[in-house]
Formats: C-alpha cells, sequence, structure tokens
C-alpha cells in the first residue's frame, strides 16, 4: 500500500491570545516548505513548538494528517484549508490515516516512522481556526491525524512515496483509539491489544476500565 506526501510543513512563530504555552508562543501555524526536511527522534527539524508540555517528544514527534480529511472539511466549510492548516508535519495523499494501525511502520524517503496515537484537539486549534465549537464538531468527524514516532531518522520531501512496511496484526486503529477515548468507551478494552500504544494512555484506560478516575 503505498500513497504519497503531498506537502511537508514547519512551524512559524504565531504569538496570539489563544496560544497554549505560557509564553503565549504557538507552533501551530505550519507552512509548506521546498526541500528534504530531516526527521528526528525527537521532532522535526526546523519546527517549533511552543507548548512542549503537550506537544512533541519521541511519541508524538511527527503530526501527520490527511489530504482528503482537509478537503472535507474545506468543503463543510466552505473555505480552502492549505497544507499545514491542521498544525500537521506530514500533509499525505491517498494514504488511509484514520484507518492506520497502531504500530504500523511507514517508509517515507530515508526515514522509517511509527504510528503511536491519533492527535487530541485542543483550546489552541480552535483558536488558530477562529471557531470555538472546532473541538466539539472535530470529535464528531472522528478524523484526528496521527502521530508518529521516528524509529530511523532520515530526510523527506513533498512527492516521497508513503509505504505501509507493517501492520500489526491487533488491528487497534488511530480511529478506533480516538473514539473509544472520546465518544465511545465501550471501545476502551480493545486498546489494550495494541502494546504501541504509548503507556500513559494504556495507563488511562486501565484506570477507566477499573473504576478509577484518571
Amino acid at each position: 500500500m503505498t500513497g504519497r506526501l503531498a506537502a511537508v510543513n514547519l512551524g512559524v512563530v504565531t504569538e496570539a491570545e489563544w496560544a497554549g504555552d505560557p509564553s503565549g508562543r504557538s507552533g501551530i501555524d505550519k507552512r509548506p516548505v521546498d526541500g528534504p526536511v530531516l526527521l528526528r527522534v525527537d521532532g522535526v527539524a526546523g519546527d517549533f513548538i511552543g507548548e512542549r508540555a503537550h506537544h512533541g517528544g519521541p511519541d508524538q514527534a511527527v503530526y501527520a494528517y490527511a489530504e482528503e480529511d482537509a478537503d472535507w472539511w474545506a468543503a463543510e466549510l466552505g473555505r480552502g484549508i492549505r497544507p499545514g492548516g491542521f498544525g500537521e508535519n506530514l500533509t499525505t495523499y491517498a494514504v488511509d490515516v484514520t484507518g492506520a494501525v497502531i504500530g504500523e511502520q511507514w517508509a517515507i524517503g530515508d526515514a522509517l516512522l511509527q504510528v503511536t496515537k491519533p492527535r487530541t484537539p485542543c483550546t489552541t486549534f480552535a483558536g488558530f481556526w477562529g471557531m470555538p465549537d472546532l473541538i466539539k464538531r472535530f470529535t464528531a468527524r472522528a478524523a484526528p491525524g496521527a502521530y508518529l514516532r521516528v524509529l530511523r531518522e532520515g530526510t523527506v520531501g513533498a512527492g516521497d512515496p508513503v509505504e505501509v512496511v507493517a501492520r500489526p496484526a491487533h488491528g487497534v486503529t488511530i480511529g478506533e483509539v480516538f473514539r473509544a477515548t472520546s465518544l465511545e468507551p465501550a471501545l476502551l478494552p480493545r486498546l489494550l491489544d495494541a502494546p504501541e500504544l504509548p503507556e500513559p494512555i494504556r495507563e488511562r484506560v486501565r484506570r477507566r476500565l477499573s473504576g478509577s478516575r484518571p
């Protein structure tokens, strides 16, 4: 199964009252770049991250969003959405991001990536779009995009093929994790079948299933 990168996007410094970081700065505004970009274990070279308490790190070093899902939002809202408009580093084409299995591996350029978890919408995202109800609408749509680990550092660029080279048999997808942790708690037991899911999420699931509060 092979798709491609429609764009590679890097965050610029945005100062705004809706920025989640106490400094009032955010890196959610990402812009397409020309040429190769290095994906590192700790993140994307040249990418600005404002609120490191909740963004970045090995389990969410890279964020991918599908061009097809962006097109749905553009039609729904009646406005254009450029690559990077969701705060994504990688805009993909012909890649089933919502259906990606937790732990599956993508070969892109020189890099090898692993799908880890869905994105959770936040007030910074809603502020960036100027839509107070965006979190509710984004949750209902349940096409959250995927965070990825960098298993092998390397450079990627727009137009590079995206090849799924490994897929765990458990079948737990990005979409399932998102729905289980937002609107469909009946799916929570399924998440423990995915050992590649980051441990903080697995621990929260165990607590919810045991009746403990997170």
